[in-house]
């Protein structure tokens, strides 16, 4: 990995999520104001609109995005703090690179519980075609060992927001246990991760598995207890504090807030080949987002700017990586 990263954007306000578009562009989330931004394939930064009835407060707001192509067309997905709940909307993609726009949005799925914390957030198409969600447990802890609420959760729906055939519960929900997930991605063996924050002690990656419970609030990082499984890396809230992940072929890049690192962390052949590294330590800042863009580069989010961190006067930045090839 590049030691020395590029700037793709500046100026960005609490940047949440990063959707690249496939032609050397993207789309950024700005949880504060609603607005999402086009990063052009020409390297400029500008509105493409605003995701409407976004209201925010404390963590909640726009968080994570994601596109999906319908046939001749392209949805963007949302996820955001509305009046009384978190809510997954849906808008179509208009207009050509350098000049996107946002259509009328559309509710997939809402009820999601929202607090001022742990409000999860993030959006991710499968390799199986299904939207999954991070939820948080928005401050009412017991729920997350509930299958029937929505709090604490991943969620895995169609594209029209209904659960997707085959959930373990017959409900939208595909994992429990969880306090507040940040991060999903798929290593090249079609194996899902999590990341997750934790309470006081311990930070996660998970290994996600349908119908697995991740332990919440009974237990936090690495306990062995019976029907409940393990992080398959626990780090120091101090180490970590974990959002957005990528994966690349065998490897999960982890981006770390409150960490102010990039962890990469090698899941060959199933289990941990090696110890995770941390590279950006402490040079970039809070880290919110990673994302491996179509060119093969990890591009990640910084996010300074969010009232917890200590903003520079460039911040926050797109920053792109170059990667070794993927094994």
């Amino acid at each position: 990995m590049a030691s020395n990263p590029e700037t793709l954007a500046s100026g960005l306000a609490a940047p949440w999520s990063v959707a690249p578009t496939g032609d050397g562009g993207a789309l950024i989330s700005q949880r504060n104001d609603g607005r999402v931004l086009e990063l052009t394939p020409a390297g400029e930064v500008r509105d493409a609109g605003v995701v409407p009835g976004v209201v925010s407060g404390g963590e909640s707001g726009l968080h994570g995005l994601a596109l999906h192509p319908d046939g001749a067309d392209t949805w963007l997905y949302a996820y955001h703090g509305a009046r009384d709940d978190n809510r997954v909307v849906r808008m179509p993609l208009l207009g050509d690179p350098g000049e996107l726009t946002l259509g009328e949005a559309e509710v997939v799925f809402e009820g999601i519980p929202r607090e001022s914390t742990h409000d999860g957030g993030r959006l991710a198409f499968g390799p199986d075609g299904y939207l999954y969600v991070s939820t948080g447990d928005a401050q009412r802890r017991d729920a997350a060992q509930d299958p029937a609420a929505l709090g604490g959760k991943i969620l895995r729906l169609t594209p029209e927001g209904d659960p997707a055939p085959g959930n373990p519960w017959d409900n939208a929900v595909w994992t429990l246990g969880h306090r507040n997930v940040q991060g999903l991605a798929w290593t090249s063996d079609g194996t899902m991760w999590a990341s997750e924050f934790g309470q006081n002690t311990w930070d996660e990656l998970n290994r996600i598995e349908p119908g697995a419970n991740y332990g919440w609030p009974i237990v936090e990082g690495t306990a062995g207890r019976e029907g409940m499984v393990d992080p398959i890396v626990a780090w120091t809230t101090s180490e970590a504090s974990p959002s957005g992940i990528a994966a690349q072929g065998d490897t999960v890049f982890v981006a770390g807030l409150r960490g102010q690192r990039l962890w990469t962390v090698d899941t060959a052949a199933g289990a941990l080949a090696a110890d995770p590294l941390a590279v950006l330590t402490g040079e970039q800042g809070r880290l919110r987002d990673a994302v491996v863009a179509p060119d093969g580069t990890l591009w990640v989010l910084t996010n300074n700017t969010d009232g917890r961190g200590d903003p520079r006067a460039e911040d926050d930045l797109l920053l792109r990586l170059a990667l070794a090839p993927a094994t």
